[in-house]
């Protein structure tokens, strides 16, 4: 009866070292055979991500790091998944055959590759639930839908969006190369469509054509990406992360407008560096202070309301 204080002191005290106490050997073992099996059942479509991420890293470089992102923000609840019991949950055997049935389907019949990669998200959120149960599968489902931010959109999807980024890409610069310009005298702009017409004082003409590649999608899905990620990570309110994502696509866009009309300017001098890889490098370097922007909305949300203690998760 005299040891009995001592031992509920103790588990008191050690109560966070069940974060390490979870990672048994059997568990392990368990995970790493239902992780290599999944890799092995979906190897086609990771190829396939690999070779678009590679081949088009301006637009889908990103998606290597979404998983290391999404294994921190579960790594941030560690304490919370190794305190909450597991159990076998089998109505998850419902989602997750659906989830392997549509992947089959759309790998060997309609050969969608999106669909395909949300048809894996939804196989291992079930499989997770289906293992561990509801109770831990809550503090794991946002990093496993934050998954979804790899998966290429398809061609169909991107044609859509991107002809009405590019109108607005064009408007914009129009507006604020004409800013520029006018007032100088330097040069003035016409626009038709996503084309600008860049007319120096010279009488000399400049077109330029805003194409797919300046539209400015890339910028907004990979700002997308950044701005859940920060409002997961960094903010501490739901409305800091509510005002974070629906701000992302406006910053992106913006700053867009604002690479456009840079290399409008650039054209003044040399109408080569509109083209070919000095485009591409410019428009790379340009991600730098869209990047730096953003992270200033981020600073600002932050001090609006300062975060009390507790208040983190909120």
């Amino acid at each position: 009866m005299s040891q009995t204080p001592v031992t509920n002191q103790e588990s008191i005290g050690t109560k966070p070292n069940l974060v390490m106490g979870m990672f048994t050997h059997q568990g392990l073992t368990i995970a790493g055979v239902l992780g290599v099996g999944f890799i092995l059942m979906f190897f086609r479509w990771y190829k396939m991500q690999i070779r678009l991420s590679v081949t088009h890293p301006e637009d889908w470089g990103h998606a290597f790091v979404i998983p290391l992102i999404a294994g921190y923000i579960a790594w941030l609840n560690r304490e919370k998944i190794a305190s909450t019991k597991t159990r076998v949950y089998w109505p998850a055997a419902v989602p997750f055959a659906t989830g392997l049935f549509t992947y089959v389907f759309c790998v060997f019949v309609v050969q969608n590759h999106m669909t395909s990669g949300m048809a894996i998200i939804l196989t291992l959120g079930s499989l997770v639930l289906w293992m561990v149960g509801p109770a831990m599968f809550r503090h794991l489902v946002i990093p496993i839908m934050y998954l979804l931010l790899m998966i290429t959109v398809s061609k169909g999807y991107m044609i859509a969006l991107t002809f009405p980024l590019q109108l607005l890409a064009s408007q914009g610069s129009w507006l604020m190369l004409n800013l520029i310009g006018e007032p100088t005298g330097w040069f003035s702009v016409d626009i038709d469509g996503n084309t600008l017409d860049i007319i120096k004082s010279t009488g000399e003409r400049l077109p330029m054509n805003v194409a797919e590649a300046c539209s400015g999608m890339r910028m907004v899905i990979a700002f997308y990406a950044l701005a859940v990620a920060v409002a997961l990570i960094g903010s501490a309110h739901w409305w800091q992360r509510i005002a974070l994502i629906l701000l992302a696509g406006p910053v992106a866009i913006f700053m867009n407008m604002v690479r456009v009309t840079v290399l409008g300017l650039l054209m003044l001098g040399d109408p080569n560096l509109a083209a070919g890889d000095t485009h591409t490098m410019i428009g790379t370097i340009l991600l730098v202070p869209s990047l730096l922007l953003f992270l200033a909305v981020v600073w600002s949300l932050n001090r609006i309301i300062k975060p009390t203690e507790g208040a983190a998760n909120e």
